[in-house]
């Protein structure tokens, strides 16, 4: 059944015009780029029942209030997927989940596009919290 998911969300992708540069079918994983919308090595997990997407943003030495208390409220203003931090606690990611039973197209580049926005929205803010 994973296999029918990684080839549907891989002609997705390209549907999209986006360069798939890695692709693990047996660990249900492709990496792709997408430039015209600043994304570069999105990771998707393919793990049914869900479907994960991250971006890694930047990373951070020491915890910082201040970026964390930021991050959180533009969560707030996010509407699909969220800001997170790595299990090691040094990464900052753009991670979206979704239902792969019933997924499709527009699901898809709804939640490629929401990326697109906010890292062109808040592109200069990123960039201040990775020079921190």
């Amino acid at each position: 059944m994973a296999n029918h998911y990684i080839e549907q969300i891989e002609a997705f992708t390209r549907q999209l015009d986006c360069r798939i540069l890695y692709r693990n079918e047996q660990q249900g994983i492709l990496k792709i780029d997408n430039p015209a919308d600043g994304i570069h090595n999105l990771i998707i997990g393919i793990a049914p029942p869900i479907l994960i997407m991250e971006q890694f943003l930047f990373s951070f030495q020491q915890d910082q209030c201040d970026m964390f208390k930021q991050l959180l409220q533009k969560n707030r203003d996010t509407i699909h997927g969220a800001f997170v931090i790595n299990e090691e606690g040094n990464k900052v990611l753009f991670r979206y989940t979704m239902q792969l039973e019933h997924i499709n197209f527009n699901e898809f580049e709804g939640a490629i596009n929401s990326l697109g926005l906010l890292l062109s929205e808040y592109a200069d803010q990123i960039i201040d919290f990775s020079k921190r």
